[in-house]
């Protein structure tokens, strides 16, 4: 019963933060009213939540991460993938390297593998944390791309880091070759399975479906369902969940293309997975700010086991991280765009302007979030010979100041630091976009051609009628493209009679087709293709309902 009433709580405490947001006169990043909300709760409630991180990782991560990686822009992700790559694997690595000696050089009293084992679970940016903190910020589009590609993938390296990190202090040994080896079939591993999890789900559903029919939530709850099979296959394998769940998103995406969903499913999974994101992400919020007196009160603790007496002593070191984390971050990403502008040079090409802005911003985005804080709380309380875990309580309290100061960074810094940046907008996109509304008009110009044919073979009698809708159809399409006309006039359709409406769903689904077709066959970008199939399947749901 307890458990819940633990649950109703967090889940009126997410909704409580959505009007609070709302009405503050003043503007406050709704993850910090979450944090604030759930650490009010727990200054004044007897009772704790006991976070169990793999309950965590198994609740909350795989249905995020598959979200993110079902939705992210595939091209921006490969165009830019040496870039990400760089972020998600070299940057992960001369953090954990740079960090943990700056650490243990501050607080000698902690060993140096826990020291690296603190820097590794730091340095993985927080997925959720970064979307909560972008949907508000005007970013450019190729860096949001970049900075969300990066907060899927870094988790692995960054948790293998911590993992092999936590073995060295556990056992005083490690081999570089055994975790080279690990992290392999981890990262390889877990993208194969969730890929095939994925994809096997999808065409199994398609077979029975297609054989027996289906009702109504079943599609929706295949979806919600498969990144948690993805996961843990994955983790029972011994492959990385994490990946798993983004890659079953990435083939999710893919299988979408094929257009084989209605598309009132299609709305109706849109509505369920934007709640359950909303209403995910809060909940993690509000759990990290209900850990937090907790971790404060073991705050004691953690000045004795990092060698002083003076509590001010840890703030000093949580600035003094979190601020090597930036700088880090900020002088990788400045090699990494020079690097890219000599190459830029070297093909022949003009290279871009460099705006110290944009990558300053880089590096404040490194938001740390949840997966950090569960991650910490997954050392062990005690080593093999029995004695406590060297400066456990120390890593915990350090870890979660990081997460909360890094958070603040970036909510109140990035909006004031691309303010009035002028971005060009992206022409190929739009161009992209316009050509693909027009193939779909064109389509659908055909196949009302068609459709009033075969009505017209059918039903003699209603020849003049089906003529008469079918150029009031045609009259529609034919202007949007002498005018360029991008939007589709729904309440100027629905007026139409029932033979308008069969001619309509018949160009309904022929726009819908071509556009699948567009991005199959890569001449048009999955974001732009969803958006406008999603166009097409709000007017297509209101026709199957009148």
């Amino acid at each position: 019963m307890q458990s819940i009433e633990v649950v109703l709580t967090m889940l009126l405490l997410v909704l409580a933060s959505g009007y609070l947001v709302r009405v503050l006169p003043f503007a406050l990043p709704l993850p910090l009213v979450q944090i604030a909300l759930g650490a009010g709760v727990a200054a004044v409630s007897s009772h704790a939540v006991a976070l169990d991180p793999q309950i965590f990782f198994l609740v909350f991560l795989p249905p995020l991460l598959f979200l993110d990686g079902w939705r992210i822009p595939k091209d921006g992700l490969f165009h830019d993938a040496r870039t990400i790559l760089q972020l998600a694997l070299g940057l992960v690595v001369l953090t954990v390297i740079g960090v943990g000696f700056l650490i243990h050089w501050l607080i000698p009293a902690m060993p140096l593998a826990v020291a690296f084992a603190l820097a590794a679970i730091v340095s993985p940016t927080d997925p959720v944390a970064l979307s909560s903190i972008t949907a508000r910020v005007p970013m450019p589009r190729r860096l949001l791309h970049v900075l969300e590609g990066e907060s899927l993938l870094n988790d692995a390296s960054g948790l293998v880091c911590f993992r092999f990190a936590v073995a060295a202090a556990m056992t005083g040994q490690f081999s570089a070759l055994s975790a080279s080896a690990t992290f392999l079939w981890l990262a390889l591993g877990g993208v194969g399975i969730g890929a095939l999890v994925s994809r096997g789900v999808s065409q199994a559903h398609v077979l029975i479906t297609r054989r027996f029919g289906q009702d109504a939530g079943l599609p929706i709850l295949v979806s919600l369902l498969t990144p948690f099979g993805a996961y843990l296959a994955a983790e029972h394998l011994g492959a990385s969940g994490i990946l798993a769940a983004v890659a079953a998103g990435i083939t999710t995406s893919y299988v979408e293309l094929t257009g084989t969903a209605l598309a009132a499913t299609r709305v109706q999974r849109t509505a369920v997975w934007d709640a359950v994101q909303f209403t995910l992400n809060g909940i993690a919020f509000v759990l990290l700010g209900e850990q937090l007196p907790g971790i404060l009160a073991g705050a004691a603790a953690s000045v004795e086991q990092s060698g002083h007496l003076n509590r001010w002593w840890l703030v000093l070191y949580a600035f003094a991280i979190t601020a090597g984390l930036a700088v880090l971050r900020l002088l990788w990403a400045w090699m990494s765009l020079q690097v890219g502008r000599l190459a830029a040079q070297r093909r022949g090409e003009a290279p871009g302007k460099l705006s110290w802005r944009l990558v300053v911003a880089t590096a404040l985005a490194g938001v740390r979030g949840a997966i950090t804080l569960a991650g910490v709380l997954t050392l062990p309380m005690a080593l093999p010979d029995g004695s406590p875990f060297p400066a456990r309580d120390l890593a915990v309290f350090l870890a979660a100041a990081v997460v909360l100061l890094s958070l603040l960074a970036a909510s109140f810094g990035l909006p004031r630091l691309l303010r009035g940046l002028q971005v060009p907008a992206a022409p190929d996109g739009q161009l992209e976009e316009r050509r693909a509304r027009q193939a779909a008009a064109q389509a659908a110009l055909t196949a009302v051609e068609h459709a009033r044919q075969s009505h017209v073979d059918a039903l003699p009698a209603d020849a003049q009628v089906y003529t008469d809708a079918a150029s009031r159809v045609l009259a529609l399409y034919r202007s949007r493209l002498e005018r360029g006309d991008t939007d589709i006039d729904a309440q100027r359709l629905q007026k139409a009679d029932a033979a308008e409406r069969d001619l309509r769903l018949a160009a309904l689904r022929a726009e819908r087709a071509e556009i699948f077709a567009l991005a199959r066959r890569g001449r048009l970008a999955d974001d732009v293709a969803r958006r406008l199939v999603r166009e097409i399947d709000l007017v297509d749901a209101r026709y199957q309902q009148a």
